[in-house]
């Protein structure tokens, strides 16, 4: 995405970012429309090699065991196809699959399904939360029945009870399958460092791209005995948040949403929250 040449980007703020994959992509953003960009990684995925979960869907896959198969995550719909493919042709897994319906919700596993060429019966619209997945699964209804379906749900990092429930209260019987999971850093230092430049007051702007960023912030916060005052010194900072899913959890961690960009991607989010910076945090500290 070409940042557009207008005195409207972040004119020098210091934008913390909590990526952790993408960091160095997310800082090269933030740094192109203007932003001083600090970068404290505050997550790791830890794939769940002997995940008995992922071998037990294989296996009831490959009887007709289930109905439906829900893939969340594109990074979650591989590492399921690695260990399932440490046990099983991988061929053979993906032939199982193009048998039933597969749900993917949006982009990204829609991507890792195709690079194993299984049609995706439905692919949930933006912003692709739990509640499009669902209301998606209510327009099909007809097609894709959910009472007494056998529902096979990849999860990624953590349950999310909401879905879960919705599922099974339309009358689908549910059987989870991580793929991995979320962790903090090996080396947390970068965290405690932003959280104490957070505290002290010398981050202007700080853009949350998951859920789970937040609450590890949190989490090593609560650990340094600055959860409070880090939650007092974000009613001056900008707060971008992703999407839905991601500004639900930062309200349930005492940290207000003040922007979400139109489409929940990253590019999007650096762009309108660094084009809206400066009269939102104007406001905000007014």
């Amino acid at each position: 995405m070409e940042p557009q040449t207008k005195q409207s980007n972040f004119a020098g703020l210091r934008v913390l970012s909590l990526e952790s994959r993408r960091a160095q992509e997310m800082a090269k953003l933030i740094a192109t429309y203007g932003g001083q960009p600090i970068v404290a990684p505050s997550m790791r995925e830890v794939p769940l090699e002997s995940n008995t979960e992922a071998l037990e869907l294989a296996r009831t896959l490959a009887a007709g065991g289930f109905d439906m198969v829900i893939f969340l995550t594109g990074v979650g719909t591989r590492a399921l196809a690695r260990v399932v493919s440490t046990v099983y042709p991988l061929d053979e897994f993906a032939a199982h699959l193009r048998k039933i319906p597969i749900v993917a919700r949006g982009p990204k596993p829609v991507a890792a399904l195709r690079e194993m060429d299984i049609p995706v019966t439905l692919a949930v619209p933006e912003p692709n939360t739990w509640r499009e997945l669902l209301a998606s699964l209510d327009e099909r209804a007809a097609a894709l029945p959910l009472k007494g379906a056998r529902v096979a749900l990849q999860e990624y990092g953590a349950t999310n009870p909401d879905l879960v429930q919705g599922l099974a209260d339309r009358g689908a019987r549910v059987t989870r399958v991580p793929a991995y999971q979320w962790a903090l850093p090996e080396n947390i230092a970068p965290l405690q460092a932003a959280i104490q430049a957070i505290s002290q007051g010398t981050v202007d702007v700080a853009l949350f791209t998951t859920s789970v960023q937040a609450i590890h912030l949190m989490q090593v916060a609560a650990g340094m005995g600055l959860r409070n005052s880090l939650a007092r010194a974000f009613a001056r900072i900008l707060v971008g948040s992703i999407g839905p899913v991601t500004s639900e959890e930062l309200r349930a961690q005492g940290i207000a949403p003040d922007i979400e960009p139109t489409h929940p991607k990253m590019g999007f989010l650096v762009k309108e929250v660094a084009e809206k910076s400066g009269e939102l945090l104007r406001r905000k500290r007014c």
